[in-house]
């Protein structure tokens, strides 16, 4: 039920008018006010014209997921005028550019409508074009100001803070906020009984984007080299990277960049020159979306099979083929877990918030390097491109980067009988060496084709078979290094399994079925090989639902593949429209399946 702090706007703008920084200035005063918010960015795949859709939820409980309904609409584009409308809950709000006269197709009796001229305050008050245009988005920002409460003393220290150096520009906007409230305060006299209130509840969190943050991960992770081609959503990853790089990454007395950044002429090349980079002993990366994922595949069996380590950052979009790129899914898991042909499989790791995605792209090198493979970070559009509220990123000046098994010159003189592909330690994970540590010894083909453990090609079947079996192993041994499930076991008969951006949607569902009487165990997977305690969580409970942004419930098939369960245990609860999941879908797919339980 929608109350002070407590409810979902939606701005509804044409792509490319400039509304995106005025939205995302609605939700930072939220913010600014000490109040959690959800902003959610729902664009087209192209540069203007198009409808584009911005939400906000505004939770005093904290809630940081999607909630379905929308309380007060923004609607400044005509083209979806009629969805818009719709999507209002009875009761709700609709304010719309009263310049011209609404029609009456989209005149609903159940809801509230608010009518402001703001192309005619701006053309009354504005003399160039574009100006008229960009205020006309920091009217409706007054406006909504004065309707829900918003204190402008932080709106006007924002304009401070993004008009920094133009300062010429802060009077104009405070004039156009001011005009947008003026309006509401001489005209209107409904006003929604839901509005923001000063709190205390967001601590010293800071907003986000995952991109921006596995971004200055990888900076923090030791990586000096990444190569890539451009794709929606994951571009600005390797731009954050840039931007940290040069800030961070450049030498204080000769100015000469410590990294290296590559656009390559296409996905194939950009994972061919990350993995002889990292062949090289540098720490490399690469991000992309499923389609890249798709055209890797090949260098991603290479690179399994020669054991070079790697690290792949994979911003799913909606699938197959192009799909819809500007939409959210997890529809890449399988693909991931087993890209290439033969029998391959790669570490996956599934950050949650920006904060797991610095950690997690950190510990990416280490965990690649450690186990001499491909390491894949799964992130989403939800997560890399949309601001997310996140505690403040930590890191441990102390902390050393675990290279793994790397023999140095000194070490090689030791050995008598080195050989790249040999188990010495019984874990799977051979010992490695980096082009001229050495005049004579260490050197070794890298090859995709079968070998035996002094890395010689050979097609003896016993050979290929003792190769195969060690790389099996190995997965075992990544099973201890990877990230642990997050476990919150009660003893309920009932659990429910997510992943990844499904997080926080599964944990206000689980909240909604307590207070109805329902408890619920839960499990959040971070990585992939599973753990054995997954398994183990799966067996303790009758029936454990499996939370997914996909068609094809692709994380309970690898479950199901991975550790010989019964399917009959593992119930879908599937999101797949491009959406954020929400927990009205959670809540709905579980309450589905006890109905039918009962019947």
């Amino acid at each position: 039920m929608s109350g002070v702090n407590d409810f979902v706007i939606r701005f509804a703008n044409v792509n490319g008018t400039g509304s995106a920084s005025a939205n995302f200035l609605f939700a930072k005063t939220v913010f600014r006010m000490g109040v959690p918010v959800v902003p959610k960015n729902i664009f087209p795949s192209n540069i203007q014209g198009l409808p584009t859709w911005y939400e906000v939820r505004v939770s005093e409980k904290g809630y940081l997921g999607r909630r379905d309904g929308i309380d007060f609409m923004v609607a400044i584009n005509p083209q979806s005028f009629k969805k818009d409308v719709a999507s209002v809950k009875s009761g709700g709000f609709f304010m719309y550019d009263s310049t011209k006269v609404l029609h009456e197709e989209f005149i609903r009796p159940d809801i509230h409508y608010i009518g402001v001229p703001m192309m005619e305050i701006c053309n009354q008050e504005f003399t160039d074009a574009r100006q008229r245009q960009l205020f006309k988005n920091i009217v409706y920002v007054g406006a909504l100001a004065s309707l829900l409460k918003l204190d402008f003393s932080v709106i006007e220290q924002l304009f401070a803070e993004q008009f920094k150096g133009k300062e010429k520009l802060i009077a104009p906007n405070i004039k156009a906020l001011y005009l947008g409230a003026d309006y509401i305060s001489k005209n209107i006299t409904t006003y929604p009984s839901f509005y923001v209130e000063r709190r205390d509840l967001v601590g010293d969190s800071i907003l986000v984007d995952g991109n921006t943050a596995a971004g200055l991960g990888a900076v923090y992770g030791g990586a000096s080299v990444v190569s890539w081609y451009p794709i929606t959503p994951s571009t600005s990853l390797v731009s954050a990277f840039e931007d940290f790089a040069k800030e961070l990454r450049v030498d204080a007395e000769t100015g000469k960049n410590n990294f290296s950044i590559v656009q390559a002429e296409d996905e194939l090349a950009a994972i061919g020159m990350v993995m002889g980079a990292s062949w090289n002993g540098a720490r490399s990366f690469t991000a992309t979306s499923g389609p890249g994922v798709s055209l890797m595949n090949e260098f991603l069996g290479l690179a399994y099979f020669s054991e070079v380590p790697i690290v792949l950052v994979d911003v799913q979009r909606a699938g197959p083929s192009t799909g819809m790129p500007t939409r959210t899914q997890q529809s890449d898991i399988l693909e991931a877990a087993y890209a290439s042909h033969g029998d391959t499989k790669h570490v996956l790791l599934f950050p949650s918030t920006p904060e797991e995605c610095f950690h997690f792209m950190s510990e990416a090198f280490d965990l690649a390097e450690g186990l001499q493979t491909p390491v894949l970070m799964m992130s989403d559009l939800d997560l890399g491109m949309n601001d997310h509220m996140s505690a403040p990123f930590k890191w441990d000046d102390e902390k050393k980067y675990q290279r793994g098994k790397v023999l140095n010159a000194e070490e090689l003189e030791k050995v008598k009988d080195w050989g790249r592909y040999k188990d010495v330690d019984e874990d799977g994970v051979p010992y490695r060496t980096l082009p001229g540590s050495h005049p004579t010894k260490g050197a070794y083909f890298t090859r995709g084709s079968s070998h035996d453990e002094y890395a010689r090609y050979t097609e003896d079947s016993d050979t290929y078979v003792r190769i195969m079996e060690r790389l099996v192993k190995k997965m075992e041994t990544a099973k201890n290094k990877v990230p642990a499930p997050e476990i919150h076991d009660g003893g309920n008969a009932m659990g429910i399994l997510y992943y990844g951006t499904s997080a926080h949607a599964c944990e206000e569902a689980k909240d909604l079925l307590a207070e109805a009487g329902t408890k619920v165990d839960s499990m959040r997977i971070k990585a992939f090989p599973f753990s054995d305690e997954v398994k183990a969580f799966i067996e303790r409970h009758d029936q454990v639902f499996v939370v997914e942004q996909n068609r094809d419930a692709q994380l309970r098939t690898l479950l199901i593949n991975e550790m010989d369960l019964n399917p009959a245990k593992l119930t879908r609860v599937l999101h797949y429209d491009g959406t954020p999941i929400s927990a009205d879908v959670v809540l709905q797919g579980m309450l589905s399946n006890f109905k039918s339980q009962s019947h």
